[in-house]
């Protein structure tokens, strides 16, 4: 009997509760547990294990490049990490009532870990999410416009909860790039876009041309985007898990909302 139950929960893919239904029968055994408490304990375990895999599935499309937790962001040394923004970050109110993020700083600060640990929290916590630095951004889009799969990778770009772009600002922007910069921020209103740059917007005429491209990227990006501003020594030469982050140095053309 118990055999042929096996077999049944692996052709339903009750695969969670199948791992666990002979520690659970042993249990049940044990402390005398009856059919309702067999069943929600085998239930219970199905969908924490479905849980897992939909993070894995989450976390593997959202294609990071490092390892980063908002639980490993180090708030005991020197550099010490707002607990009180840390906290409000991790409340997700930037995707549930969608408004853009722009984490500003010099190279090494930590900029790509916080984008990358808030993206994983993200996809823990139910939401979809794609991390993409800008270089290859442009190649990607360069790439499937010549193939003819454009329109849906800017599909994918578009519908996505949390798009994560990083390092802009390293090169100017080709205008077909900038142009494409612009429709996604138009295209995502509804959703939340963060930005790691090491320049304020101010400065974005450095890396994009067009004066209506550029006017009109800003525009966006200035109102009631989350500007978390990052200063200090290089977390290179110390740990790259840590950050230290100025959520009052505010930039003329943002205020923090």
């Amino acid at each position: 009997m118990i055999e042929q139950t096996k077999s049944q929960m692996n052709e339903l893919k009750l695969f969670g509760a199948l791992k666990t239904i002979d520690q659970r029968l042993h249990e049940a055994n044990v402390h005398g547990w009856g059919h309702a408490e067999l069943l929600s304990s085998l239930m219970t375990d199905e969908k924490l294990d479905r849980d897992v895999r939909s993070i894995g599935r989450r976390v593997k499309a959202a294609s990071f490049r490092t390892q980063a937790t908002m639980e490993r962001l180090d708030l005991t040394a020197k550099r010490t990490l707002s607990k009180t923004l840390v906290r409000d970050l991790m409340t997700l109110s930037f995707i549930k009532s969608p408004r853009n993020v722009l984490i500003v700083g010099p190279t090494g600060i930590g900029k790509t870990y916080l984008a990358t640990a808030l993206g994983e929290y993200a996809c823990r916590s139910g939401f979809s999410c794609i991390f993409v630095g800008v270089h290859v951004l442009m190649e990607k889009l360069m790439m499937t416009r010549a193939d003819g799969t454009y329109l849906k990778y800017r599909e994918r770009l578009t519908k996505t909860d949390l798009l994560i772009i990083d390092d802009v600002g390293l090169k100017k922007l080709p205008p077909e790039i900038a142009i494409d910069l612009h429709d996604l921020l138009e295209e995502r209103q509804d959703r939340s876009t963060l930005i790691t740059t090491q320049l304020p917007l101010k400065n974005w005429k450095e890396i994009i041309e067009d004066p209506l491209a550029l006017d009109s990227i800003v525009d966006k990006l200035a109102n009631g985007t989350l500007l978390i501003k990052i200063e200090g020594p290089t977390m290179r030469k110390v740990n790259d898990r840590n950050a230290v982050v100025d959520s009052q140095s505010v930039p003329e053309e943002i205020a923090v909302q």
